[in-house]
């Protein structure tokens, strides 16, 4: 187990990450600038003070309430502030002080924000996708020691698996069924886990999401043609290979199977 200080920095670092997730997640649909101006309350549009923005602290001190406005502030910030720590303290548990530590974390961070912004819009930014998948490639091989041969080949893998599942499904339904965007996610989580992670990925993914697809159709008693983005389930399963893959991997070939 790492030092407890280390973790303890890393958790608050992580937190104020998810500050800065949050700002992304909620500009970023509409070509906002994350970086000006400063954070807002999403009701009044009051600026926060500095000492109203601190991750968890300041939710819990104005009990989820804009100090301006009196309105609620959603419960969501807080939990993605805590969501992201958890990660950072995570990645630091599995990877040390290394380099490969703030790369996994990253990775993470972008799919965070991938995940919510397609709950919220059903869309995955090409802003994020597209130059991700360049940038997962180079960090993957120069800092992880992917191969580069693994890497293009989970760009292929990924991107073309979707597009052709997408493009199928258009053919026999006249419907589009799979939209650009997971394709390009895939592709960038194929740069970054290479083929075995796209396959591990998709495979999880289609899984928890046929899972969770299903009891969201029984407790809102939609029929089959319920649309749930499918972005998040593949966040999902790409951290599951991350911090799991190899043992789950292991633990499911050793299983004997029924034919």
């Amino acid at each position: 187990m790492s030092n407890p200080a280390v973790l303890f920095f890393a958790a608050v670092f992580g937190a104020c990450i998810g500050s800065f997730l949050n700002v992304c997640i909620h500009r970023i649909p509409g070509k906002e600038s994350i970086v000006s101006p400063g954070s807002k309350c999403p009701k009044c549009g009051q600026t926060i003070r500095a000492l109203d923005n601190i991750p968890v602290i300041s939710f819990i001190f104005l009990m989820g309430k804009c100090r301006n406005c009196g309105r609620k502030i959603s419960f969501r910030y807080p939990a993605i502030e805590l969501i992201t720590a958890g990660f950072a303290v995570c990645c630091v548990e599995k990877y040390g002080l290394s380099a490969a530590a703030p790369v996994v974390f990253a990775f993470i961070c972008a799919l965070i924000v991938v995940t919510f912004i397609d709950i919220d819009h059903r869309i995955i930014p090409d802003a994020i996708s597209l130059p991700g998948i360049f940038i997962c490639a180079f960090a993957s091989h120069f800092i992880l020691g992917l191969s580069i041969f693994a890497a293009a080949t989970g760009i292929l893998l990924g991107g073309g698996s979707l597009y052709l599942v997408g493009l199928f499904y258009r053919l026999i339904t006249g419907i589009d069924g799979m939209g650009g965007g997971d394709v390009k996610l895939l592709a960038m989580c194929g740069a970054f886990l290479g083929w075995k992670g796209v396959v591990f990925t998709l495979f999880s993914a289609s899984i928890i999401g046929s899972v969770i697809g299903l009891a969201i159709m029984i407790a809102s008693k939609k029929d089959m043609k319920l649309a749930v983005p499918f972005g998040p389930f593949l966040s999902i399963g790409a951290v599951l290979y991350l911090f799991f893959g190899d043992l789950l991997i292991s633990w499911y070939f050793s299983t004997p199977h029924m034919l």
